[in-house]
């Protein structure tokens, strides 16, 4: 077996870089922060080259979208940075703190109801690198669906963001079709004919807009884009299954507010150790979106940051 000669302390140093020890080795695995889950091709021949250069020639891709390039001798780390800066990449997306964002493809997606992949970017921008100096209780982690379909499971973040569509329903226009195309086209059996006229059990639509459009004289032919926010999902060890704010948010600027304030709440009221999730079950979820759905915490950001 070989020897091993990086010290402890080296070792969570690197790791607060972004740089993953190999077990039972002096090398190392760098995580690559993809932003949104998107590269260029100049971007992925770039880590291939590094991967190759100062790595094994292995890489590999995290569930949190990030690429690791395995292999890395504890002496080629700041090359590898140094190498891998020119495309406008860096490692990082460890320690108590805002962890990378994931995103599904809502942006192309058929179904997709946001643009996920701008809406991603933002939240890096702010919140992954905006607040990088800021420790939090424990990791906290955002993902960014596009529609109820959850492919990248927002609800199991602390905090995640589903695109919607809000059907707007004319039912002066409902001609009572014996067959509703409306009816037809929603997957959750919310649109139903009754007595000759069409009803959306609000209770049970999840704002996947995939009946707007459909009726062909009108009564269904635009939907209101909004955003929900999720709060306290936990995956791992112990499961949470996130809640969401009764307000859907109209628009990007007011959902990303909410979402700085769970985060500003996170770090004033937060344990340490304690996640999101545990946090919110101290408090009571009723308290904890008065909290967000408030100004107070925004008013007291410059105090609580500099806690």
């Amino acid at each position: 077996m070989a020897t091993l000669t990086v010290k402890p302390e080296e070792e969570r140093r690197v790791k607060g870089l972004g740089f993953l020890s190999n077990k039972g080795t002096d090398n190392f695995s760098a995580r690559v922060i993809t932003v949104n889950g998107k590269l260029s091709a100049k971007q992925m021949m770039c880590i291939c080259e590094a991967s190759e250069k100062y790595g094994n020639g292995v890489i590999t891709f995290t569930s949190r979208q990030t690429v690791e390039v395995q292999g890395i001798h504890i002496d080629n780390i700041d090359p590898f940075r140094e190498y891998i800066a020119k495309e406008g990449l860096e490692v990082g997306g460890t320690g108590p703190k805002v962890r990378p964002i994931v995103s599904c493809k809502g942006t192309t997606c058929q179904f997709g109801r946001i643009d996920t992949f701008a809406v991603s970017e933002e939240i890096h921008k702010r919140f992954y690198k905006g607040y990088r100096q800021v420790t939090l209780p424990h990791k906290f982690k955002i993902a960014v669906g596009g529609c109820p379909n959850n492919c990248v499971k927002p609800d199991l973040n602390d905090a995640g963001i589903i695109g919607q569509l809000v059907p707007v329903y004319k039912e002066e226009l409902c001609r009572g079709c014996n067959k509703c195309a409306v009816e037809a086209a929603c997957p959750m059996a919310a649109a139903k004919l009754s007595g000759g006229k069409l009803s959306i059990d609000k209770g049970i639509c999840n704002n996947c807009g995939r009946c707007v459009g459909k009726c062909p004289f009108g009564a269904l032919s635009e939907g209101k884009q909004g955003y929900k926010l999720y709060l306290g999902g936990r995956w791992g060890k112990n499961v949470s299954i996130g809640k969401p704010l009764s307000r859907i948010f109209e628009s990007e600027e007011e959902v990303l507010l909410a979402l700085e304030k769970a985060i500003l709440l996170y770090r004033d009221k937060g344990n340490p150790g304690e996640r999101f999730a545990v946090m919110i079950e101290r408090m009571g979820f009723d308290k904890v979106e008065e909290a967000i759905l408030s100004d107070e915490l925004y008013q007291r950001k410059e105090e609580i940051l500099a806690k």
